[in-house]
């Protein structure tokens, strides 16, 4: 039978498989309630029984799709509406490899329908409600490939940027005050998601490759220390922070009157 937690439900998507099921199970055994959605409501009973069976957590099936909008309204107002949801892993995404110039539009639109809108969409919804009860955790699954664009996985890479500046930005704006923000950015993971892109995980670098318990596990140590942005495989956290204060050094000068002396663009004199 079921308990119900004082620790808050936590909602997870993407919660069959790789990262979110991981998630799933590490917040139940925290002792968090959970709703779980996904597109395959058979896999996802699965991951909810099992859980159940081990935790005695309360554990809620949502089927959704979230590239469908109709679904993805449902979830909004499942997050509007449920006062126990207080944590949100907005972890469901694709990967699209490959050159950009060869991707079709359709599976373009698909990617950021899936990484840009919907995180987007129910990090809004999350935001709006959890400011408002003055409590709540919002982590948002990014990528390493977001800040390297060297990588050229262009189209998802730049979704993963946009995942980066949404985390930060909406910490600037509500972190604080009851409500956490946290982007973990992972590198490559042995999860489900290179078969699904067509990638043969045979080929991928076992010396650069993390299992995804040890990621869920530095993810939420890292969480737990308070970090806003988390690297699991970053040794030395003065890297990041030496990255922050070099891009804060330009801030100054990114927005002026004219344009740098070095254009050689005459100043225009007002009439």
């Amino acid at each position: 039978m079921s308990r119900s937690s004082t620790k808050g439900a936590a909602l997870v998507t993407g919660a069959t498989a790789g990262i979110g099921a991981t998630y799933a199970h590490r917040l139940a055994h925290r002792g968090h309630d959970l709703v779980l959605a996904a597109r395959d409501a058979v896999r996802l009973q699965e991951v909810a029984d099992r859980l159940r069976a081990e935790t005695g957590v309360s554990v809620e099936v949502f089927r959704a799709d979230l590239t469908d909008p109709a679904d993805l309204v449902r979830l909004e107002a499942r997050i509007a509406a449920d006062e126990t949801i207080e944590v949100l892993i907005n972890n469901a995404g694709a990967a699209l490899f490959g050159s950009f110039v060869d991707q079709g539009p359709e599976q373009i639109e698909s990617l950021i329908r899936l990484n840009v809108v919907a995180v987007t969409r129910l990090a809004n919804a999350a935001a709006k409600a959890f400011a408002a009860r003055g409590r709540g955790t919002i982590v948002n699954i990014g990528s390493v490939v977001g800040l390297l664009p060297e990588y050229r996985s262009v189209a998802y890479g730049a979704t993963k940027a946009f995942v980066l500046y949404l985390t930060q930005g909406l910490n600037e704006e509500i972190g604080g005050a009851g409500v956490r923000l946290q982007a973990v950015l992972p590198g490559a993971t042995r999860t489900e998601i290179w078969e699904r892109s067509g990638r043969n995980p045979a080929d991928l670098d076992p010396t650069r490759t993390m299992d995804v318990d040890e990621l869920v596990d530095a993810a939420l140590a890292g969480l737990d220390a308070g970090e806003l942005i988390t690297i699991p495989s970053l040794p030395d956290p003065a890297d990041w922070d030496a990255f922050q204060t070099a891009r804060l050094k330009m801030a100054p000068n990114l927005s002026k009157a004219h344009p740098a002396p070095r254009y050689g663009v005459r100043a225009t004199v007002p009439a």
